[in-house]
């Protein structure tokens, strides 16, 4: 059998479930609430198991040294990683208490029944809280993989709304987030950040020092980190901007320009095949062959993505202290505990000395800004012992110095029998690596390498190249597999070097845009073979549940009346993310004007992540993804020159605004006794692809290069 991968590190009832002296149960997990309501639906999972009201359940916030290690709140995981712990751990002390309770007794466990936390026997009436169970024992008991849990027949929590954990807080303003932090005697921080990743500081006047100083800041200086602290945070970004103008930079040889595209597919790189399971190979990539004979039908797809940001609303920020030998710092990380290992590796520290606490913040989806930001408040706070440091990232700094999502360009080639069928297929994917860029050991590479504040220090670590992420279904080639049925597709994954800008995760990885070329593609293929798009997915899916999907998208826009309107179009898209998580149909109608500019109408959402436990969560994970890919698709990309990255803020790098929002309707598949399957990025890729098909529909125009916007839209038409 194998053993569960959290409970594997952590397998007592104690690591994951705590019972308090008020009678509250504290669920303890690695995995951060990020504004996915993971909080909620762990909480719902154990209040469930356990037999208690959902209200009694508090879940804690992520803390080294005293919370499982999960790694990363990432890859659509938490509810496969926690959620399954937080089950199976309750399920086991929901057994354990009532074994309890029976010895007791005198009774046989199976008279007796759990409301609220209070064992009751239905042969005398005598009852006894699981506190009270607990008054001379403990939970130190090792989880039970094989405890019965609850039948989706007996479900009191599961599946039913709740109030989400945290937001009476947010809705009366008492909610602190990490920018919020006040503590005694803290300190305001910012860095002075060069013009871009080449340039470093090549003379500093002194002067301009002394006169910061005599402003009341306190200057920090690492080689070419430099940084100021004040207990004013205006005097803190005023200073920082006097020094940044008085420092003559040495600006290297600046960033590359050549066209990014053109630099994927001839930079040197490294080539590797992906074979069925969706994992690559280290062995040579066969040459494209020439379709079959039998084929009828060969069309050739290209989709080219830019760099996109991350994009939280709100800046990355973090606070640190240094005291009594103790590093402590309060981040909204995705990764506390990577993030711990890679900053006490950057300061030669014990691990045990540094301490990290996640705060929620503004949001990732992925790894943006927040790691640098803790390992910047980390830097300072070593410089000043004694003082809180608040160090927060402007909106130029995240703009211009988080780790993008690489740019990719996807070359697709497909061919039809004389029925239709799909009998060839290849697919190269060319992009710079997702994943190896995240401080986290077990990556390519020192994890403190990863910091960027690290790449400005004296004698800084030289960063190694990424190697190819091997894994299914990771990095560049997430969902390079299509899971419809086709023969032998030959699949083939790019990592490319040399790239101008840093990249590492964004949500969906490579999967975005594979599956918008995959569906793009599709879409073009029905038309050819005379089939309607649903249908011709249809013809090409053996798996049931995808099927259903599909199907029940189908019946949502047809009793819609979806596309109906004048000068409405419609497209749709499908995918399965990882081919292992959420299945996802999307169907987007929409409008393209004359002047080529994009509105979207209506949008519908499909999707069946197993077991449903949050219904009101998982909605709103869908939607929100739905906006952001709109927003990817339509509106975003990261735009540079030799002199730095010159998208450093909103009217620079646009996105969607509530105006072309579409009305959203979302239907859930619920599975209940299934497992539950990741959903957090399932809605991406084909968000995208809908609108791409949709656009085709509207204007005849295959759509190769994002975001699909007027300038592309009319490039498209005059070069089509």
């Amino acid at each position: 059998m194998n053993v569960h991968p959290s409970i594997a590190t952590h397998p007592n009832v104690s690591q994951w479930l705590e019972f308090t002296v008020d009678e509250r149960i504290i669920v303890h997990t690695g995995k951060v609430d990020i504004g996915q309501r993971i909080s909620t639906a762990l909480a719902i999972i154990a209040a469930e198991e356990l037999g208690v009201n959902y209200n009694r359940i508090d879940v804690k916030r992520t803390q080294t040294g005293l919370d499982p290690d999960e790694g990363f709140t990432a890859g659509s995981m938490s509810m496969q990683h926690s959620g399954n712990a937080v089950r199976l751990a309750s399920a086991t002390a929901r057994r354990y208490l009532i074994d309890l309770a029976a010895e007791q007794f005198g009774h046989d466990s199976r008279t007796l029944v759990v409301d609220d936390g209070i064992v009751q026997s239905r042969i005398t009436g005598a009852q006894v809280s699981y506190w009270s169970l607990l008054t001379d024992k403990t939970l130190s008991i090792r989880i039970d993989e094989t405890a019965p849990t609850k039948q989706p027949s007996d479900y009191s929590w599961i599946g039913k709304a709740v109030i989400p954990k945290g937001l009476v807080d947010i809705v009366r303003g008492k909610t602190v987030f990490v920018h919020d932090l006040q503590l005694p005697q803290m300190l305001h921080s910012r860095v002075v950040r060069p013009p871009h990743y080449a340039a470093r500081i090549a003379h500093l006047d002194i002067t301009a020092i002394k006169n910061v100083e005599e402003s009341g800041a306190i200057t920090i200086r690492d080689g070419s980190f430099l940084a100021v602290a004040a207990t004013d945070e205006y005097i803190a970004t005023k200073a920082a901007a006097r020094l940044f103008h008085a420092i003559q930079w040495d600006l290297g040889n600046g960033i590359p320009t050549k066209d990014v595209f053109s630099a994927l597919r001839t930079n040197p790189k490294v080539s590797l095949p992906v074979v069925e399971g969706g994992a690559p190979i280290e062995k040579p990539v066969a040459p494209l062959s020439q379709p079959p004979e039998e084929s009828t039908i060969t069309l050739n797809s290209i989709l080219e993505k830019p760099y996109l940001i991350h994009g939280s609303i709100g800046p990355s920020a973090a606070c640190a202290v240094y005291e009594n030998n103790l590093l402590t710092i309060y981040t909204h990380s995705q990764g506390v505990y990577p993030l711990r290992g890679a900053i006490a590796e950057a300061l030669q520290m014990p691990l045990d000395k540094v301490l990290v606490n996640f705060v929620p913040g503004a949001g990732c989806y992925g790894h943006n800004g927040a790691d640098d930001a803790a390992f910047d408040a980390a830097l300072i706070a070593l410089a000043i012992p004694g003082k809180p440091i608040m160090l927060k990232w402007t909106r130029e700094d995240e703009h211009a110095w988080e780790p993008y999502g690489s740019a990719m360009v996807c070359e697709l080639r497909a061919s039809l029998d004389k029925n239709g069928k799909i009998i060839d297929w290849s697919h190269e994917s060319y992009g710079d690596t997702f994943i190896m860029s995240r401080p986290a050991a077990g990556r390519t590479g020192s994890p403190a390498t990863k910091l960027l504040s690290n790449q400005f220090r004296t004698d800084a670590p030289k960063p190694s190249l990424p190697e190819p992420a091997m894994g299914p279904h990771a990095g560049i080639h997430r969902n390079l597999e299509p899971l419809y049925t086709i023969p032998n597709p030959r699949l083939v994954k790019h990592l490319v070097r040399g790239l101008p800008l840093r990249t590492s995760a964004l949500r969906t990885l490579g999967a975005f845009a594979n599956i918008v070329a995959i569906e793009s593609l599709i879409d073009q293929l029905a038309d050819a073979a005379v089939v309607p798009p649903i249908e011709f997915r249809l013809r090409h899916l053996n798996d049931h549940r995808a099927r259903h999907v599909l199907q029940s998208l189908s019946e949502q826009m047809v009793a819609d009346g979806a596309g109906s309107g004048d000068a409405r179009s419609s497209g749709v898209a499908f995918a399965r993310y990882k081919n292992a998580a959420a299945y996802c149909a999307v169907g987007m109608e929409l409008e393209v004007s004359e002047q080529a500019n994009v509105r979207l109408i209506r949008a519908w959402i499909v999707a069946d992540a197993g077991e449903v436990v949050d219904p009101a969560g998982l909605s709103t994970q869908l939607e929100g993804g739905l906006i952001q890919a709109a927003s990817w698709s339509l509106y975003e990309e990261v735009t540079y020159d030799a002199d730095g990255v010159t998208s450093r803020n909103w009217d620079t790098y646009p996105i969607i605004q509530f105006n072309n929002v579409p009305q959203v309707r979302t239907l859930l598949i619920d599975r209940p006794g299934e497992p539950c399957l990741g959903a957090g990025e399932a809605v991406g890729g084909p968000t995208g692809g809908a609108i791409a098909n949709a656009i085709r529909r509207s204007t005849g125009l295959c759509m190769s290069r994002m975001p699909f916007n007027q300038s592309n839209i009319r490039t498209a038409a005059i070069s089509q």
